[in-house]
């Protein structure tokens, strides 16, 4: 702990010298970003086969290039995002002008997942870099090999005093979160965030609580079932359905659901069909006791429909179907966070919103349907952190959207100029003229009640 407090002093005293502000200073650190990232491309990928077994489309497609992209557009605008900006002047103020600076916190502490490890470290660090801070980042212990290549990197490319990373379990994130931050971005469950949040409020530091919950993913009757099939496989079973934005669990309307089912296995076929294979490219399970866990739900849960095998040495579970599932399962008790859908069988879409709005908020929905009042009823009914209509995840790739929860899903958002204005703190300035003054703010003025009456009303 006392190291902890020295690395914060020391991160202190460099964002003192107002390097960090420096917009060009900002540009460079986030150009050496990029190009570390490019020519270190195959050991990042090397890292994440080992340590959960994507393969090398899904690395650089979910973790390598989203940041490449995150990166790209950060330079493209940071010129602008870091400069104040005017803002209109009330009455109130006549003579003055108001701007809004943006000015970075201090020193941030970044504490990643396990699921995307590259992805979420290097894609929060972009935007406490771009807004000029000095970070501490914290990476997953459960996957080290990755851990291990970001802390080899950060540490032959940075100063300590500037951006540092620290390896450890919970012992390690404990002594940091009693270190006072200036700011802390944490991407994890819901229970974890929990304790982020009871700590932050020991120093009155502000979060961004990026967490998850049962992110649902209703199927109309009205949809096109062929591409809903596709893209509802593709979002549930990448990474092994550890995302926190894939659909966790399926409402499919009672018409379809037959037709859903069957061109839903022929996706999953098509996709996926050497999970299990000697030469499997599938994702694996993090940890043999998420991989436990997982496999209670296939068997405790419902009825299997598709999937349902799993290799213990190589912690690998199949893409796996349920139906017959009730909200009294226990795959229905907590987020799945694995390549398990359960699927729930619907009439009435009213009373599926209502079920809904009867959980906790989750972090993403989705909605497949062809007809845009059924759409609108959806969105304007449930509140969620985002989502798609007519797809699955892909709201998460755009540096337009804010991405992040509401409620129990999370606090804050993050992505793009998101990015940036999470770890910046906006600081409104007037600049008052000196040409004249205005007497009836003084209560000296004579009449100067009723001039002001008029004016604020």
């Amino acid at each position: 702990m006392e190291s902890y407090g020295t690395l914060i002093k020391k991160q202190r005293e460099f964002f003192s010298t107002g390097k960090t502000k420096e917009v060009a200073f900002r540009i460079d650190t986030l150009k050496t970003l990029r190009s570390l990232i490019k020519t270190h491309e195959k050991e990042i990928m090397a890292a994440l086969h080992t340590d959960l077994n994507k393969s090398d489309f899904e690395s650089y497609t979910t973790e390598i290039g989203f940041v490449l992209e995150e990166l790209r557009y950060t330079l493209k605008h940071i010129e602008n995002w870091a400069k104040p900006r005017k803002v209109k002047t009330s009455l109130t103020g006549f003579g003055s002008k108001n701007y809004i600076y943006p000015e970075p916190y201090g020193v941030v502490l970044i504490i990643s997942p396990w699921n995307y490890p590259f992805q979420l470290a290097f894609a929060p660090l972009i935007g406490a870099i771009a807004a000029g801070n000095c970070a501490i980042l914290k990476p997953s212990e459960l996957t080290p090999k990755t851990s291990e290549l970001l802390t080899k990197l950060i540490r032959e490319h940075f100063q300590e005093d500037y951006i540092a990373i620290v390896e450890g379990g919970v012992e390690t994130s404990t002594a940091l979160l009693n270190e006072n931050t200036d700011y802390i971005f944490f991407t994890g469950s819901v229970a974890v965030g929990k304790v982020i949040m009871e700590a932050a409020a020991k120093h009155l530091t502000p979060i961004t609580l990026e967490l998850g919950g049962k992110s649902p993913c209703i199927v109309h009757k009205d949809a096109n079932l062929q591409y809903a099939a596709k893209r509802i496989a593709w979002g549930k079973f990448t990474n092994a359905g550890q995302t926190c934005v894939a659909p966790d669990y399926l409402y499919v309307h009672h018409e379809v659901k037959e037709e859903f089912l069957n061109l839903l296995k022929e996706a999953i076929q098509d996709l996926y069909e050497n999970a299990l294979s000697e030469e499997s490219q599938f994702t694996k399970i993090v940890s043999d006791r998420h991989f436990q866990r997982l496999k209670t739900f296939i068997y405790n849960s419902g009825t299997i429909y598709h999937g349902g095998e799993s290799n213990a040495e190589k912690l690998l579970i199949a893409p796996t179907v349920l139906t017959n599932i009730t909200w009294e399962d226990p795959i229905m008790e907590d987020e799945i966070f694995g390549p398990i859908l359960p699927v729930i069988e619907y009439e009435d879409i009213l009373k599926i919103i209502d079920e809904i709005n009867q959980r906790p908020k989750p972090l993403a929905l989705y909605v497949f349907s062809e007809v845009e009042r059924v759409q609108n009823k959806v969105l304007e009914s449930i509140s969620f952190g985002g989502g798609c209509v007519n797809d699955t995840v892909y709201h998460f790739t755009s540096p337009h959207l804010p991405f992040g929860g509401v409620g129990e899903s999370g606090i804050g958002a993050y992505h793009g100029k998101g990015s940036f204005d999470v770890f910046s703190h906006e600081k409104g300035i007037m600049k008052q003229t000196t040409r004249f003054d205005l007497p009836f703010r003084y209560p000296n003025t004579k009449h100067g009640l009723k001039w002001i009456k008029m004016i604020m009303k």
